[in-house]
């Protein structure tokens, strides 16, 4: 296939032109062995790197997290580590994650270390990730790095399908009831209305603000329409925004309970990733620093920011975690413990595996109250619209035997 690149050659100068390769990855390895640093790689004007944003999150991760078990159990068994990337890319299917392998593989082979051959797809392989590898590749113990990461993506991957599964059985529900109620709008109670305008009824107020409201539907339903699809997009593209994301994050930490949640599930997260680290002998700054990229959100990592400003000055980390509400007070005093023995990291990693237990609890125990709530409201809303198309029958059946 015919490949356009753009790329830079040792002088600086920018070039750009076609190459003849089997696929995208063979055609970098050959401009890279020409000298040239390739910035865009392109097929029938569609870019490499578009194509390679295919997969959510939740399959990211458990690419990786399979990635590092099966990577651990054939490197701990005396497989060389090219031999058991050769392995695993030969399961990984076609598409973008199979070219992710090729290209680790062919990296590995020329003599890059996994955790920078890495650092060409951070689509995949984010930064916590390439350090524990990092961390492992120079002080000789890649075999137990490689199930930390699986360890740690696993966890994630884990509190990720917890919340979302949580979350589908309550969103279907309420997608039904809105489903049901707009049928209803649309053809049922129509009949009705033509029924009790033959018979010259005497209407009950429900009954005729639901003939109203079903009328304006069917007359304006391109501007129902327009006033549901312009609100989500705008709160789609506000959200993907940077003071959107801000916003939303500083919600949902001051509402009563659910902000509650949501710290203990940063809290989680913020330990785990910065236990893990430590317990891999990365340097304090750069585990905060790691810890602060990956925590995706503003309030926390401003938090974790300071922590590293007081810890450049000499101080401890739950310094900083004392006097804010982020951090529960227990946490920072398990953190200023640990500090105390020398065993922070490991103290941090048994925090994180308490909460995220806690967290499953919750999440549970929500699931439960929210169902049943649901279904009540399903019943009341399809109960009430049953009461107000009847009541003027029975109304006129009485009449009618009177």
């Amino acid at each position: 296939m015919k490949l356009i690149y753009e790329a830079f050659d040792k002088t600086g100068r920018q070039c750009t032109d076609v190459i003849e390769a089997a696929d995208a990855t063979a055609a970098g390895e050959t401009l890279r062995r020409q000298g040239l640093y390739v910035t865009k790689l392109s097929m029938r004007g569609a870019p490499v790197a578009a194509r390679r944003k295919w997969s959510s999150k939740s399959k990211r991760l458990k690419n990786v997290a399979m990635l590092a078990r099966q990577l651990h159990s054939l490197v701990a068994c005396g497989t060389p580590l090219v031999e058991a990337m050769e392995a695993f890319e030969r399961q990984a299917g076609s598409g973008p994650w199979q070219d992710t392998m090729k290209d680790l593989r062919a990296r590995v082979e020329q003599g890059s270390p996994l955790s920078v051959a890495m650092e060409s797809h951070p689509q995949f392989f984010d930064p916590v990730v390439r350090s524990l590898i990092g961390a492992g590749e120079s002080s000789g113990t890649l075999t137990a790095m490689l199930e930390r990461v699986a360890q740690i993506t696993r966890k994630q991957l884990a509190v990720r399908n917890a919340v979302i599964g949580a979350m589908v059985y309550p969103a279907v529900l309420a997608v039904v009831a809105v489903s049901v109620l707009v049928l209803m709008l649309l053809f049922v109670i129509p009949r009705f209305g033509d029924l009790f305008k033959s018979l010259d009824a005497k209407l009950p107020p429900t009954t005729q603000a639901l003939l109203s409201l079903s009328e304006g539907l069917q007359a304006y339903w391109w501007a129902v329409l327009i006033g549901a699809v312009v609100p989500v997009v705008g709160l789609k593209m506000w959200l993907g925004s940077e003071n959107g994301r801000r916003a939303v994050q500083t919600a949902i930490l001051r509402l009563p309970q659910v902000g509650r949640i949501a710290r203990n599930f940063a809290t989680a997260r913020l330990t785990r990733v910065l236990g893990m680290l430590l317990e891999s002998h990365v340097s304090v700054l750069d585990a905060l620093s790691l810890t602060r990229e990956s925590i995706g959100n503003h309030h926390y990592a401003a938090l974790i920011a300071r922590a590293e400003e007081l810890v450049t000055q000499g101080k401890n980390i739950h310094v900083a975690f004392a006097d804010t509400d982020l951090i529960s007070p227990g946490v920072c005093e398990a953190i200023r413990s640990g500090e105390q023995s020398g065993q922070v990291g490991q103290l941090l990693v048994h925090i994180a595996d308490f909460l995220d237990e806690d967290n499953e609890v919750v999440v549970k125990s929500l699931t439960s109250i929210i169902e049943p709530v649901i279904l009540v409201l399903m019943g009341l809303l399809v109960g009430t619209i049953a009461v107000s198309m009847f009541l003027p029958l029975f109304d006129l059946t009485s009449m009618t035997k009177g």
